[in-house]
């Protein structure tokens, strides 16, 4: 989702192909054998197979709103390692706790609350993660965020983070969101090269 949002944001339109996980087709293993998506495909023929690397990418070629600044790169940089390293872990094992049964749901849960809990101290200062307006930061750890709070709908809306879920429900409004959110039809072997 970030990935397309930044290219969306970055006016760069490739030809997005939906991929059913369970029925990978064989183009897009031959075009990564990572085997996950993202996966995008350029004119080059050089392939990029992070969501983050597409990101940059997109970024380099337009950055209209200057989502990407030398002042906040570290700290961009920081929030975002630490939300696809540690959190994500949390997150996928509050999400799927039943393959993870070390832990209960609920103490997963608490491991991804300290991320939480440090996004709404950013938040209580600013309305954006780090700075007044939306930087990458934002929109990288947006999609994660909204899994998270769709875990238990309920419980996050009773949680104690209240600037977290209005900067949550600004992104899931948010225009950019709405369009990268447009479903394409599954791809099937034989169409076109580029992948999202």
């Amino acid at each position: 989702m970030r990935a397309r949002m930044a290219l969306l944001y970055a006016s760069i339109n490739p030809e997005l192909r939906e991929v059913l996980l369970k029925a990978k087709p064989e183009k897009m293993l031959a075009i990564s054998g990572k085997g996950t998506v993202p996966v995008l495909e350029l004119p080059d023929g050089r392939v990029l197979d992070e969501s983050y690397e597409i990101i940059r990418w997109a970024l380099e070629k337009s950055d209209p709103e200057h989502w990407w600044s030398a002042d906040l790169a570290a700290a961009i940089d920081d929030l975002i390692s630490r939300n696809d390293d540690q959190f994500k872990t949390d997150l996928d094992h509050y999400k799927y706790w039943q393959r993870f049964p070390a832990e209960s749901q609920e103490q997963y849960r608490t491991r991804g609350e300290r991320f939480l809990a440090e996004l709404e101290l950013l938040l209580a200062k600013q309305p954006y993660l780090l700075a007044e307006r939306i930087t990458l930061a934002d929109i990288a750890l947006f999609p994660f965020i909204r899994q998270f709070a769709s875990v238990d709908r309920d419980w996050f809306d009773q949680s104690p983070y209240p600037k977290l879920r209005a900067w949550l429900n600004q992104l899931l409004e948010s225009p950019l969101f709405l369009a990268a959110m447009k479903k394409s039809p599954p791809w099937q072997d034989g169409d076109s090269v580029m992948i999202l």
